[in-house]
């Protein structure tokens, strides 16, 4: 695997034109990996010492930052991100920032879980960006407040050490600290403006929320459910099919290219652990002239286990929920949906329950890391 590359510096000023067109990239290893810091599943940014100049909510927003050079407000430049006012020292002999002063924002994860990755998005910052961040995370429980959440007794991880940063570039770090997070905290050294904040990893659910919930989604992204592969990725992610709640637009669905080949499209996922399927849907919402025409569904039980198919090939109809009670309850780790031939769906549900096996080791796992 080749190395991240470290952005570091300014970018040119704006000249005009696309204001992408001098951003800085690259392809990170661990984007396969869910957004936990996704608003769809919950997530917000619930505090921040300063947001002079841009809010600090921006950094959570899915989509990319916008930029309008001619955009200004009663306080300056009004920027797509989160910026703070430029800091100063203590008096005329001591102009400058200290060493330790920072900037800082506490997130919310929509979903705790392992980070395996962090992008710190500064687009459109080009001048005003921070020269260096780090990131913190701590697992607490319930709802609690930003009081709560800085309060002495709380434990914050160091998942990014103090790192400098790029300006309009997206700068990815990969994380290997094997524990279990609710919570970020990111720091801007020593002020600035940061557009997104992208958290890449593995959602870890609460076993005990999902005991007493009983039947639930075991293939949702929130309790646990992971895309594994997909036959193709060209209009939108396969992530997005396990998604919360139902799409609100075309692209917030799974939509392959057309296929000129006799061959056919799926989608294969990890469930939360070993699980008993009782019902199936398959959402085509939003997909009208280019839903799955015929789609299949089939289940695994184990890496090496045979697939078995539990919904046949079944015809689909366009911008529709479908639901399905399998005849007997289905048991195994992972889920494949086949469409046929092209197009997609919107959402997958499997509803069942944890078998014994699944909610044993569900429950190792918590523990093991910290939850």
């Amino acid at each position: 695997m080749t190395a991240i590359p470290s952005f570091t510096g300014d970018a040119h000023p704006y000249a005009g034109g696309d204001p992408y067109a001098d951003y800085r990239t690259a392809d990170f290893p661990f984007t396969q990996y869910a957004n936990l810091a996704d608003r769809r599943l919950g997530a917000g940014v619930i505090a921040a010492n300063d947001e002079f100049f841009a809010q600090r909510e921006n950094l959570l927003v899915p989509e990319r930052a916008e930029f309008d050079p001619e955009h200004f407000g009663h306080k300056g430049k009004i920027m797509d991100g989160w910026e703070t006012r430029r800091r100063r020292g203590v008096s005329a002999e001591h102009p400058w920032p200290a060493p330790d002063d920072h900037d800082w924002a506490l997130v919310r994860l929509g979903a705790p879980g392992v980070v395996r990755g962090i992008v710190v998005d500064t687009a459109h910052f080009r001048g005003n960006y921070p020269q260096a961040v780090s990131v913190e995370g701590a697992s607490v429980p319930g709802s609690p407040s930003p009081q709560e959440l800085l309060a002495d007794d709380v434990k914050w991880t160091t998942l990014l050490p103090r790192t400098p940063v790029g300006g309009h570039a997206a700068n990815g770090f990969p994380v290997s600290v094997e524990q279990r997070f609710t919570h970020l905290r990111i720091n801007q050294h020593p002020d600035g403006g940061i557009a997104r904040l992208r958290v890449y990893g593995e959602v870890v659910p609460d076993p005990e929320w999902l005991s007493v919930l009983g039947t639930f989604d075991v293939v949702a992204l929130e309790n646990g459910g992971q895309v594994e592969d997909a036959s193709n990725l060209f209009y939108s992610p396969a992530t997005n099919t396990i998604q919360p709640g139902r799409s609100r637009k075309m692209d917030d669905g799974w939509e392959t290219r057309r296929r000129r080949d006799r061959g056919n499209d799926w989608i294969r996922y990890r469930l939360v652990d070993r699980s008993q399927i009782r019902a199936i849907e398959i959402d085509t919402a939003y997909l009208k002239g280019n839903s799955a025409g015929w789609a299949s569904v089939s289940v695994r039980d184990g890496e090496d286990g045979e697939w078995t198919q539990v919904l046949p090939r079944t015809r689909l109809q366009p911008d529709t929920n479908h639901r399905f009670v399998l005849p007997t309850p289905a048991v195994g780790t992972h889920a494949r949906v086949d469409i046929f031939p092209d197009g997609g769906i919107s959402r997958l549900r499997l509803f069942g329950s944890l078998t014994q096996e699944g909610a044993t080791r569900l429950a190792a796992r918590h523990q093991e890391l910290g939850g």
